[in-house]
This record gives structure tokens, sequence and C-alpha cells, in this order.
């Protein structure tokens, strides 16, 4: 029997023991199938602190996930289209998007886009009319509930069509708390929230918990805040570190284990329309996303 190579490395030096640790999650990932929910799970990525990595997260979590053969959606709601262009799919002004579907009541089939790069991965794009779409809400009928209803007459007419059932719906959100969030949080059954690891992790966290619970007093019982994932973390540092453990303190069942590094393939990937798991799968960052993609799948509601 061939030996592995990474079980001859001798582990005494930190670049080896990195290594050596890759190469087990790797094995541990390896083959392991996703189970699939029981009922299409929508999860809204949100915190108003901007630069947190939540569309990174969105994509590369919902990237991960049809990778496995899930059938995932990406409703894009942050007027700069960020996942829309990380995932390779056109949102210039001419665009059908997911303006149209919010103030002109267009079907969210008539939007919806593949991934070019991803089978299963289906995306309902942003375009910069979304910008003003926080203004023309206001005077619309039902404001807060119009994404939730499109969502809901989307998966009776896949059901209707043949289509097999979305598993995941993830929804990316413009870092702000405006009618736009209010109505992804409506449409959602679960908050995942993008916790840097830096200072200020928590500024305005609790801002955002009180919001979600304004949200489920009045608009959406059955909202939770499910999964915090942490992000851009730099184990070389003791604030990364000490930053990870209060946030773990505070929210022992909902952090994941998993933890995203800083990394310069999932910065380098949306500038060639894909995701670090298209991009660069055999990187740190592609590895952490599955790790965390297979976590959530495996932890269910």
């Amino acid at each position: 029997m061939v030996p592995n190579v990474m079980d001859t490395i001798d582990e005494t030096t930190p670049l080896a023991r990195e290594l050596a640790n890759e190469n087990r999650r790797r094995e541990r990932l390896r083959g392991r199938p996703l189970p699939r929910p029981t009922r299409t799970r929508l999860l809204t990525v949100s915190n108003q602190k901007g630069g947190v990595g939540k569309t990174t997260t969105t994509v590369n979590l919902a990237a991960a996930l049809a990778n496995a053969g899930l059938n995932v959606l990406v409703v894009d709601i942050d007027p700069q289209g960020n996942a829309s262009t990380a995932l390779g799919v056109e949102h210039h002004a001419e665009v059908d998007s997911i303006y149209d579907v919010l103030i002109n009541d267009m079907p969210l089939a008539d939007v919806v886009a593949p991934c070019p790069d991803i089978r299963n991965l289906i995306v309902a794009p942003a375009t910069i009319h979304l910008a003003g779409a926080e203004i023309e809400l206001v005077s619309l009928v039902a404001r807060e509930q119009r994404l939730r209803r499109a969502i809901e007459v989307y998966g009776r007419e896949r059901e209707k069509a043949g289509l097999e059932r979305l598993d995941y719906v993830f929804i990316d959100c413009p870092p702000s708390l405006g009618l736009l969030t209010v109505n992804a949080f409506v449409a959602a059954q679960e908050v995942l929230i993008p916790i840097q690891c830096e200072y200020y992790a928590l500024e305005g966290l609790s801002q955002l918990l009180n919001n979600i619970e304004m949200i489920q007093k009045h608009l959406n019982a059955e909202l939770v805040v499910s999964t915090i994932l942490l992000t851009m973390y730099d184990g070389r540092t003791n604030l990364a570190a000490q930053v990870a453990a209060e946030v773990r303190e505070h929210f022992p069942d909902q952090v994941l284990s998993a933890v995203v590094p800083r990394s310069v393939r999932i910065s380098e990937a949306p500038s060639y329309q894909q995701t670090v798991i298209t991009y660069d799968p055999s990187s740190s960052g592609a590895l952490s996303y599955q790790e965390a993609a297979a976590e959530i799948a495996e932890r269910g509601v």
C-alpha cells in the first residue's frame, strides 16, 4: 500500500502542522453526504456592520451546499450587487432583478438566473435600482411582506412545474436596518450573523438583536438567530482568539465550530466572478466554508 504523503510529514514545524491539520480536515469532509432539510430553510445573512463578510459568507456557503448536491437559491437584496457579481450573474441596470419583484410584483421565476459555475445554484440578482427601493417601498401595500410572498409563490410554481424543492434560500442583506433588511427578516426563518474576529466585533450586535426581537414580536414569530460564523480569523494574533472566546461565551449554541480565516484566495475570487469554492477549491478558505456548510446542514433547525 502506498503511504499518504501527509502521513510521512514531520509535524515539528508550524507549517507542517498546519498542512497536516488541513489534510485531516479534508479527509473528514471527503465523501461526506450532506442531509437534505425536511423543508426549505430560509436564512437571512445579516449584520449592519459593514465589512464583516456577509456577502462572502452568503455566496460561499451557497456554493458549498450546491456543490454537495442540494438545491440553493441566493436572493441578492444589497444594491451593490456583490453577491450577483461573485456568482457570475449579470446585474446591470437593464436586467430584470429583485427590484422588479419587490416594487413591480414581477414573479421571482422571471428574474432568477443559474450560476454558470455551479449546478443546483440559482440567483435572484440585484441591480442599482435597488438603491431607491427603500423609499419606493414606503408607500406600497404590505411593504414588509413582499419578499416573503414572492418566495412562497416561487416555491409553489416550482412544485407545479415538477421541479425539485429548494433546500436552502440565502438572502444577502445590505449593511443597514432599512426596509430591504426588514423584508429579508420577514421572509426568513433563520438569521445567520457573520462576526469579524476583530475589536468592536460585538459592537452593534445588541442593536441587531433588538431589531430581530421587534420583527419576532410584530412581523415574524418564526424568526430565530440560528447561526453565528466567525470570519476573518487570524490565528497569529491573541486578539482573534479573545474575540472568538468572547463570542462563544455569549452565544454558545449559535456559534459554528468552523472558523473562516483571513485569506487572499477568498478576497481574490470575486474579481474572477467566482466563489472561493470554485476559484481555489484546495485553499484553506474553501475548506473552512465547506466545513461551515456541512455544520449548518447537519445542525438543521
